[in-house]
């Protein structure tokens, strides 16, 4: 019962984080205040700020993560390092609770100095482009309302995809960063509701190369074997390096498991109902 319980509340966990993107800060102490925008996403990671009227990023190197509060009313902690020329130059640190921030702060390294911030919420804002700094590539999506998706790399050179679009009338897509292949590098998915009653999402997974460094679109598996369509409602099982997709079909939930090839495919290992 609490396993079906934890799947239907982590999605909208998963929204209340990624929806909000980016968080929009001022300060509240100093003489000359400031404003900035702080992106970030799954447990901390690709994260990154840019201060408005200037036109460059700051990558923010993840220090510490810490949960506390309740299952129903998470509350999570977040150090950053701030990274200049791979220098540290300051860090940050905040608490997020559905989809507020509290206790936020930045201190800087040259002269110890501490400032208080407070979030503000303008209208638009849960419209605006999502972006993560992930192996120094930006990637840029929206959660509400268009499907492109924009990888920016370090060359200039940039490559635009469409993500799938909504079927759902109430359509929420959550970005996740995690390392999908078992690589030791991290990759990034997107999710939506499925077209039906939307009690499970459909997972596109661009995995990292180190070599090229660059992101490509995990082929879905081709098994007919399997009983869910696509990717659903991912997790990892990293001890065995497995996947699994998991869907609704009728009245019974199933669990597709996937393995890696050599070649780097999905092939399939196993179907199950849950319990």
């Amino acid at each position: 019962m609490l396993k079906k319980l934890l799947s239907l509340m982590v999605p909208v966990l998963l929204f209340y984080q990624a929806a909000a993107q980016p968080f929009s800060l001022q300060s509240t102490t100093g003489a000359r205040p400031f404003i900035l925008d702080i992106y970030f996403g799954t447990e901390g990671k690709g994260a990154f700020v840019q201060y408005r009227g200037q036109q460059g990023i700051i990558s923010l190197r993840l220090e510490t993560r810490s949960s506390h509060g309740s299952l129903t009313a998470p509350k999570v902690t977040y150090v950053w390092d701030e990274v200049i020329g791979g220098k540290v130059t300051g860090s940050y640190g905040l608490t997020q609770e559905a989809g507020k921030l509290s206790g936020i702060w930045y201190k800087r390294s040259k002269d110890g100095k501490q400032f208080q911030l407070e979030q503000i919420i303008a209208p638009g804002d849960e419209a605006r482009i999502d972006k993560y700094l992930l192996h120094d590539v930006l990637i840029s999506f929206r959660h509400t309302s268009d499907n492109l998706l924009i990888f920016s790399y370090g060359d200039g050179s940039t490559k635009t995809s469409q993500l799938p679009g909504f079927d759902h009338p109430d359509p929420r897509r959550l970005g996740t960063i995690a390392d999908y292949n078992f690589d030791g590098f991290d990759d990034v998915a997107f999710s939506i509701p499925d077209e039906g009653m939307g009690v499970y999402r459909n997972f596109t997974i661009y995995l990292y190369n180190p070599k090229s460094k660059r992101f490509h679109l995990l082929a879905e598996p081709n098994a007919t074997q399997g009983k869910c369509s696509g990717l659903c409602d991912v997790t990892l099982d990293k001890k065995n390096k497995l996947l699994m997709s998991s869907c609704r079909g009728g009245a019974t939930w199933w669990t597709d498991v996937y393995r890696y090839s050599n070649s780097g495919k999905l092939t399939w290992v196993k179907s199950s109902k849950q319990q």
